[in-house]
């Protein structure tokens, strides 16, 4: 005989069983693509309405330049031997096919990489020290603010003679055009920073050292990290004046050489080609300030 299997009434097969509470009904799938698009939209709203913003703007900025030019405004500005955007833009694809002008720019690139991180790497500490030790500042900060309104363009002649190079000389001037507004900003840093936590520190048993690593330097990174911005921009600054006056390469050298040569779409070429080169660094040493700083990218 078969066994038969007794069942009472409201109980269930195993093929028609009902997941109780505690066992998942499912892992849901993936969500749609659309809705991941979505969401980055609404997180990066902000964001986007800025870039669009600036390109709107830029587009506005380039139209002007076309009607200015285009129809040679003569009205106390003189718009007349200005090029149009669109002669610029044939010199840039003719520029982009030529290797002379790629050895400027890289030539401009690398005096800037040198001159801005021998700054860096003096300002930087100098102005950690003469924040903390009362005596090194009032010795140092009388110097600096001696030196600090001199204008790098006008250290050419001094740096010729001080360096037996032009490379020297150019490097030495952005090394001073980067130098002091580092300075300056790493001294406010670490004005600001608050004694309590200087106080805290020193009561769990921190010594110098780590006074500098753990606060005073975190402390003051915001304020670095601004002095590093500003200072890239001078440094181009100042670089580009030293190469217009005494170089015989770089971005600088070759807008004099177009003027000079009146050549006018070459002279709006190399202006353009230092403000994409100055945006390129100063929002490059942002990241590394957001990679530095991720409390302050958080908030």
């Amino acid at each position: 005989m078969e066994a038969v299997a007794l069942r009472s009434p409201g109980s269930a097969s195993p093929e028609t069983r009902l997941p109780s509470r505690s066992e998942p009904a499912g892992r849901a799938g993936p969500p749609p693509a659309g809705g991941l698009v979505r969401r980055w939209l609404r997180l990066n709203r902000g964001q986007i309405r800025a870039v669009a913003i600036g390109l709107v703007s830029l587009a506005l900025f380039v139209a002007a330049w076309q009607v200015l030019t285009a129809n040679r405004v003569s009205f106390y500005v003189r718009f007349v031997n200005v090029p149009t955007p669109e002669d610029v833009l044939q010199r840039a694809l003719l520029a982009l096919k030529n290797p002379m002008f790629a050895d400027h720019v890289l030539m401009s690139c690398r005096r800037i990489l040198f001159g801005f991180l021998l700054a860096a790497g003096v300002a930087v500490p100098l102005g950690l020290l003469m924040g903390r030790f009362r005596l090194l500042r009032e010795v140092a900060f009388p110097i600096c603010e001696v030196l600090r309104p001199i204008p790098a363009i006008a250290w050419v002649p001094m740096a010729i003679m001080l360096w037996p190079t032009n490379e020297g000389s150019i490097v030495f001037i952005t090394f001073l055009g980067s130098f002091f507004p580092i300075l300056i900003n790493t001294l406010q840093g670490m004005a600001a920073v608050d004694p309590v936590l200087v106080r805290a520190a020193r009561c769990l048993g921190a010594r110098e050292g780590a006074l500098f690593r753990e606060v005073y330097l975190p402390a003051s990174l915001p304020q670095i990290f601004t002095g590093l911005t500003v200072g890239m921009g001078v440094a181009w600054v100042s670089l580009i004046a030293a190469e217009m006056i005494s170089g015989q390469f770089g971005i600088g050298y070759f807008t004099w050489e177009a003027y000079s040569l009146v050549q006018y779409a070459d002279i709006a070429l190399g202006m353009i080609t230092i403000g994409v080169l100055g945006l390129v660094s100063s929002f490059a040493i942002r990241l590394l300030g957001r990679l530095a700083m991720p409390w302050s990218a958080a908030r």
